[in-house]
């Protein structure tokens, strides 16, 4: 008896086994299915608002071009992704994609929509609540909550280089530069330490914590670990 008891066991071992197995592979084909069920979803809503969605504007032209530009690199994303990593980043270029539009609206004096999930590279990068103007090498750099004929470039918040940029309009695409090499690396910084450097009139300013609110606590500028400003909707 005992051989047969064992025989028995190895066989119900081997079939629990090879049933484990088998979920396993399924639980992972159904989460896939999702992911990429999702970052399609969020993709074709981007693509609808690209295609009905135009203005004369320079905020308006400038947002819909960089809104342009993610729907094309999240439907790249898409073609190649064969992963759940590769489908979620699919997916945030899409929502970023989205950022702009809600941008574009906004400076198009239209109802924005409705809200949409946060970014993960601009976790903690805070918004502009106040206009702001430097001088960096003769050039004025300016920056506000607001669209604007001096302000159409708009950044959904992030990191470049480190640094947490807020969300808001600014009147030159510094980041772009700043993510590149040579010399516009350092014009790039340079306006940055000038807009966010803590000199305006608050006290409580920190470069970890906030700004443009003296009793800021993180709300307007805050710290991150998500690493990337580039990502973050500077220029990906």
């Amino acid at each position: 008896m005992e051989p047969l008891l064992l025989v028995l066991l190895v066989v119900l071992l081997g079939g629990a086994l090879l049933w484990w197995r088998r979920e396993r592979v399924a639980r992972a084909a159904r989460s896939l299915a999702d992911v990429q069920a999702d970052a399609r979803r969020w993709y074709e809503r981007l693509g609808g608002q690209v295609m009905n969605l135009s203005g004369e504007e320079p905020a308006v032209r400038q947002a819909l071009a960089d809104a342009a530009e993610r729907y094309h690199a999240a439907g790249a994303q898409l073609e190649q992704a064969r992963s759940i990593t590769q489908y979620r980043l699919a997916r945030e270029t899409a929502v970023e994609g989205l950022t702009y539009i809600r941008a574009a609206r906004l400076a198009l004096g239209i109802d924005p929509g409705p809200p949409l999930p946060p970014l993960a590279a601009a976790s903690g990068a805070g918004e502009l609540t106040v206009p702001r103007q430097v001088e960096v090498q003769g050039q004025t750099v300016k920056a506000g909550p607001q669209p604007g004929p001096d302000t159409p470039y708009y950044y959904p918040g992030g990191r470049v280089r480190g640094r947490p940029v807020p969300a808001g309009w600014y009147s030159t695409p510094w980041w772009k530069t700043a993510l590149g090499a040579g010399v516009g690396v350092l014009g790039g910084l340079l306006i940055a330490d000038a807009l966010f450097a803590p000199s305006f009139g608050d006290p409580g300013y920190d470069a970890a914590a906030g700004m443009d609110d003296p009793g800021s606590t993180g709300a307007d500028l805050g710290g991150g670990d998500f690493g990337g400003g580039d990502f973050g909707g500077g220029d990906f």
